[in-house]
């Protein structure tokens, strides 16, 4: 069941941001839509904490799209600088659930 959900997270994590940055016409699927996927994964029983940690951090950087909008991840230095938290081990401060 552990590796269904971490090819879950990866999948999420690989689509997530080009369906919400698609174009000027707007996300293909809506923040609220990956909100819920992601809800639906932390409803899974037995989540490691690298699986949590790893929703957890999907879940906040939701948080900042809806903020900011689109314009905040369309730069390279925004993308860049979000990837370099999360390779450097930073752990999100409180899970959502």
């Amino acid at each position: 069941m552990n590796r269904l959900i971490d090819q879950e997270i990866a999948h999420i994590s690989r689509v997530m941001w080009p369906s919400l940055l698609a174009d000027a016409g707007g996300p293909i699927l809506s923040s609220e839509y990956w909100r819920m996927r992601l809800h639906a994964l932390l409803d899974a029983p037995s989540l490691t904490r690298m699986q949590l940690c790893a929703i957890d951090s999907l879940l906040l950087r939701l948080d900042q799209y809806d903020r900011h909008g689109p314009g905040f991840y369309s730069t390279p230095a925004a993308e860049t600088s979000a990837n370099h938290h999360s390779e450097a081990g930073v752990e999100p401060v409180a899970l959502h659930g």
